[in-house]
C-alpha cells in the first residue's frame, strides 16, 4: 500500500461506481480512511474498511445526517470529494421542471450545500475536490442543464478558493469523455451512436477515451500534501480532447 493518504479522511459522494468508485478505491489504496455514500444500497463489492452510507445530497436533511456520522466517525474530514452527478439527456426546450430539480439539485445545489456543510470540519489545509466537466465550458449537444450545472461547479470552486483559504484548498478536476454510464447514456441519443463514438476517440491525441481511473490519479495528488500550492483552479483531464482543433482529421 503507498502511503501518500496516510492519516487522512475522506469523503467522496457519489462513490457506487463509476468515477467516484475509482476514486474511492484509490484513496484507500493510498492509506486514506474512506467514507462514501449515493441514494442507494450499500455496494455488495465495496471493502469492508470502507464506510458506506446511503445519501440523496440534493436534501439538507440527509445531508445533515452524513456530517453528524462523519463526526461521529473521525470529528474532521481532511478530503471532501463531490462526486455525486446526474444528467437528463435534453435540450432547453425538451427540459422539464422537474428534470431541473433533479440535475441542479445534485449537480448544483447538492455541491453547494455540500461544501457549506462541511467546510466547518475541514482540518486546516484540507482539501475540497470538486468534480467538474469539459462540458462546463465547451457544450455538449443536447445536455444543456447538465452543461450548465457543471459551469456552477467550476465557479463555485474558485469561490470556496478564495473566500476560504487558507483553511482549505479547492479545486475542480473537469473530465472528458470517461467511459462510465453517463457517456454511455449520452452516446446512445445520437442519430448513429456507433458512428458518433467513432468520430469521438479519432478527436483524442491519445487515442483513447479516458477511463475512471485517470481520474482517480489526479485526484489523489489534489488530496495530498503533494498539491499544498494548489487552489482554485480547474484541471481538465481529456485526452487532449479540447486542444484540438474542431476539424475532422479525416479531412487531411
Amino acid at each position: 500500500m503507498n502511503s501518500r493518504l496516510e492519516g487522512k479522511t475522506a469523503l467522496v459522494t457519489g462513490g457506487r461506481q463509476g468515477i467516484g468508485r475509482a476514486i474511492v478505491d484509490a484513496f484507500a489504496s493510498h492509506g486514506a480512511g474512506v467514507m462514501t455514500c449515493g441514494r442507494g444500497p450499500r455496494p455488495d463489492d465495496l471493502p469492508d474498511g470502507i464506510a458506506w452510507t446511503t445519501t440523496d445530497v440534493s436534501k439538507q436533511s440527509e445531508i445533515n445526517a452524513l456530517r453528524d456520522q462523519v463526526m461521529e466517525m473521525s470529528g474532521t474530514l481532511s478530503v471532501l470529494v463531490n462526486n455525486a452527478g446526474v444528467q437528463v439527456e435534453k435540450t432547453v426546450l425538451e427540459t422539464t421542471d422537474d428534470d431541473w430539480d433533479a440535475v441542479m439539485g445534485v449537480n448544483a445545489k447538492g455541491v453547494f450545500m455540500t461544501c457549506r456543510a462541511f467546510l466547518p470540519l475541514m482540518v486546516r489545509g484540507g482539501s475540497i475536490i470538486n468534480i467538474g466537466s469539459i462540458a462546463a465550458d465547451t457544450a455538449d449537444w443536447g445536455l444543456g442543464l447538465y452543461n450548465a450545472s457543471k459551469a456552477f461547479v467550476h465557479g463555485l470552486t474558485r469561490s470556496i478558493a478564495v473566500d476560504h483559504g487558507p483553511l482549505v484548498r479547492c479545486n475542480a478536476i473537469a473530465p472528458g469523455w470517461i467511459m462510465t454510464g453517463m457517456a454511455d447514456a449520452a452516446f446512445d441519443v445520437a442519430d448513429d451512436p456507433g458512428c458518433a463514438r467513432a468520430d469521438a476517440v479519432n478527436r483524442h491525441p491519445v487515442g483513447r477515451f479516458g477511463q475512471p481511473e485517470d481520474i482517480a490519479n489526479l485526484a489523489v495528488w489534489l488530496a495530498s500534501d503533494e498539491s499544498a500550492f494548489a487552489t482554485g483552479q480547474c484541471y481538465t483531464v481529456d485526452g487532449g480532447l479540447t486542444a484540438a482543433s474542431p476539424l475532422n482529421p479525416g479531412w487531411f
